[in-house]
């Protein structure tokens, strides 16, 4: 054997063992990305129930929603916070609440937008990446969509 034929040998190899471990990464990091995600949008909403009137003052005087009266996009806002980061850290219906928090962030960037910083537009940047990983190609081999995906095939 060559050494130019053993050194492409070597290289696919040493290739298909770096596929190997990526995809082996994947589940662990879509985990990561749905948790930390839903971690933020969870606690931003925790946070509008603790203190409603302050809320519902923000809703009326900073946040300009679109199409709905203060009052009703804080409900809406507050419970998509509150209800839709469950269902993206367990990976249940997880592509349903990735576009769901993918609307409350796009409503929260553009409600707002006039009085954020730019680090604060990246956060949403980010936020939003992540949650069209999750929209795109699922919430990952560690979630419930997966195992029930997985019992329905042993069935």
């Amino acid at each position: 054997m060559s050494t130019l034929t053993l050194a492409g040998t070597t290289t696919r190899r040493a290739w298909r063992g770096l596929e190997r471990g990526l995809e082996y990464l994947q589940a662990p990091a879509l985990l990561a990305a749905r948790l930390y995600v839903a971690w933020v949008f969870f606690v931003s909403g925790l946070q509008s129930l603790r203190d409603w009137p302050a809320t519902l003052w923000l809703y009326e005087n900073c946040f300009h929603v679109a199409l709905l009266p203060p009052a009703a996009a804080a409900v809406a806002g507050t419970a998509g916070e509150i209800l839709l980061p469950p269902l993206l850290a367990l990976g249940l219906f997880g592509r349903f609440g990735a576009l769901g928090l993918s609307v409350v962030n796009v409503v929260a960037l553009l409600s707002y937008l006039h009085a954020l910083q730019t680090p604060a537009i990246m956060f949403h940047f980010i936020w939003g990446i992540l949650l069209l990983l999750v929209a795109l190609w699922g919430p990952g081999a560690w979630s419930l969509d997966a195992w029930r995906a997985r019992a329905r095939r042993v069935a």
